[in-house]
């Protein structure tokens, strides 16, 4: 997991340490209807540690909870017990908005709710950036363009999202996690629906993402975790469920 296209926020030296991105401390989460019901479903507690330029496959079983460790990371969900710090910050403690230049989650299925060319669809990553309604700034298109060529895919900035491949399409939604300059970068199977040689490419690019200077705040991203079958287990650092 390597260091973000990302300006350093303040206060991030307050808990972490040089060696540690996100600590993930005993965690553990139970979903009931109501508090008079048993629970539906219990994640039983973990722990495990990323540190810079890491990446970390979650690895388990249907229905093991991979997306529900994913939604805890990202601080949508509070855990029922144990805690989940990125560079010493309680994630689901953020603000929304905090959480989002320091956290990019790339769901498994990301929807085109209108249509967009991949540059317009990679400037939503600077949203997080603005206030209210306004134009993006020269900052905000230069740092667009860079995640774009981060993934190669430059070449499919004036294309619609609606008439590329399912492994271009992928990149893109890749390039707008990276324009949000996160320290953390999470994938839910990442490689769903992608043919064998767009897997490849994918899980290659996170693998030269990661690598690039991890401890500097312009380029590449902090940390990844990502959810998936065993395909992605020689890619990364393994976190399995029990």
């Amino acid at each position: 997991m390597s260091s973000a296209l990302r300006h350093p926020l303040p206060g991030d030296a307050s808990r972490a340490t040089p060696e540690v991105r996100l600590s993930v401390e005993q965690v553990s989460y139970a979903y009931a209807p109501n508090p008079s019901q048993a629970p539906l479903f219990t994640l039983e507690a973990m722990s495990f540690q990323a540190r810079p330029g890491e990446l970390v496959a979650i690895l388990g079983p249907n229905a093991s909870g991979k997306s529900t460790l994913l939604k805890l990371i990202s601080g949508s969900l509070a855990p029922l017990s144990g805690r989940i710090f990125l560079n010493g910050f309680e994630t689901h403690s953020l603000p929304v908005k905090t959480r989002a230049q320091r956290i990019a989650l790339v769901q498994q299925e990301s929807r085109l709710l209108f249509p967009s060319r991949a540059w317009e669809f990679v400037m939503q990553g600077r949203h997080p950036y603005g206030g209210g309604l306004r134009f993006e700034s020269e900052e905000d298109i230069l740092i667009a363009n860079n995640a774009l060529a981060q993934v190669g895919a430059t070449e499919l900035a004036d294309r619609w999202m609606d008439k590329i491949s399912g492994g271009e399409k992928q990149r893109v939604i890749l390039a707008r996690a990276l324009a949000q300059q996160p320290l953390l970068l999470l994938l839910d199977e990442p490689t769903l629906h992608l043919d064998i040689g767009a897997q490849v490419d994918l899980l290659e690019s996170l693998r030269r993402l990661a690598a690039q200077n991890p401890r500097n705040s312009r380029t590449g991203f902090s940390s990844a975790a990502f959810r998936g079958d065993d395909s992605l287990r020689p890619a990364a650092r393994n976190a399995f469920f029990k």
